[in-house]
């Protein structure tokens, strides 16, 4: 992938380094250990709830014993960091992508903010920790990366490739534009009024498939202004998307697949609907809620 052609976003925040605050800490002391914070991750994988509730959760009813949190609004990256000048790459595409698709419909799109951090980090859902991989918080409509991740799906989840990065950040750009439309505020709004949200049914995992599919058109988008793909791009993204599945995730973690507690969707959901965006680049293919079959 010829990430370079890519316009550098100035929405990339540096928060490594600055530990998240007096919020969820190792070793000890008033916030939780390392292997609480995994303890929890994998309830939540069992449960089918999110990781990130239930974190958050804690954190309030800590909220008395902790100290400020971390200031996230903090400084660019440095520019001898190529990491971060992918993410900046691929996230200042996502803004030119979504600004003139968001503008073709009459609406407008607002920039999110992604952070970088390291081990753990505060946001406006809670503290959370690397372990639970990249998340985006509607709350303060932010992407939250902590780029060792990238590492990790090379080694676990043997999905390495800078497309397949890429894939990962749109994803969650997929959430933000989910938010603008008010698809994330409808998802709500079901959940308090008690509609199925876990299952291989259920709102989470249509949700997520959703956000895949947004992933897929921003691809499309962008090869056909950038072409900027190289052979085996694409297969590497599919890689990705098969390797995160539900299914694959619960046989590795636990030995069985437990349908009822999907909220991402299958290995073949995912790869499905990320061809879906990318074979058309039209986000009204994207319609997962209204869809019969998954």
């Amino acid at each position: 992938m010829e990430w370079r052609k890519g316009r550098r976003s100035d929405n990339v925040v540096d928060a490594r380094g600055e530990g998240g605050g007096g919020g969820m800490r190792f070793g000890g002391g008033k916030g939780l250990g390392l292997g609480a914070i995994l303890l929890i991750v994998g309830i939540g994988w069992l449960t089918g709830q999110d990781p990130l509730q239930i974190l958050g959760q804690l954190a309030g009813q800590m909220e008395q014993q902790q100290t400020a949190p971390a200031n996230v609004d903090g400084k660019a990256p440095p520019t001898n960091d190529e990491q971060a000048e992918f993410v900046a790459s691929i996230l200042g595409d996502t803004e030119d992508t979504w600004k003139a698709l968001f503008a073709q419909a009459g609406k407008q799109y607002r920039d999110p903010k992604l952070v970088l951090f390291s081990g753990q980090v505060n946001s406006a859902c809670g503290f959370a920790s690397s372990a639970v991989g990249p998340f985006y918080c509607p709350g303060d409509q932010r992407v939250y990366l902590d780029m060792t991740f990238f590492r990790e799906m090379e080694t676990r989840f043997k999905a390495a490739g800078d497309f397949a990065q890429a894939y990962v950040i749109a994803h969650e750009i997929g959430h933000h534009v989910q938010t603008l439309l008010g698809v994330s505020a409808k998802v709500d709004a079901a959940r308090r009024n008690g509609q199925r949200m876990e299952g291989d049914n259920g709102l989470l995992v249509r949700q997520e498939l959703q956000a895949d599919c947004l992933a897929g058109v921003w691809a499309y988008q962008a090869q056909k202004r950038l072409n900027w793909l190289e052979p085996g791009d694409v297969e590497e993204a599919l890689n990705a998307a098969n390797a995160i599945g539900d299914d694959r995730l619960q046989q590795q973690g636990q030995g069985r697949v437990v349908p009822d507690s999907f909220t991402h969707g299958t290995s073949q959901q995912r790869v499905r609907w990320f061809k879906a965006g990318f074979s058309s680049g039209d986000l009204n293919q994207c319609d997962t809620f209204s869809a019969r079959s998954l």
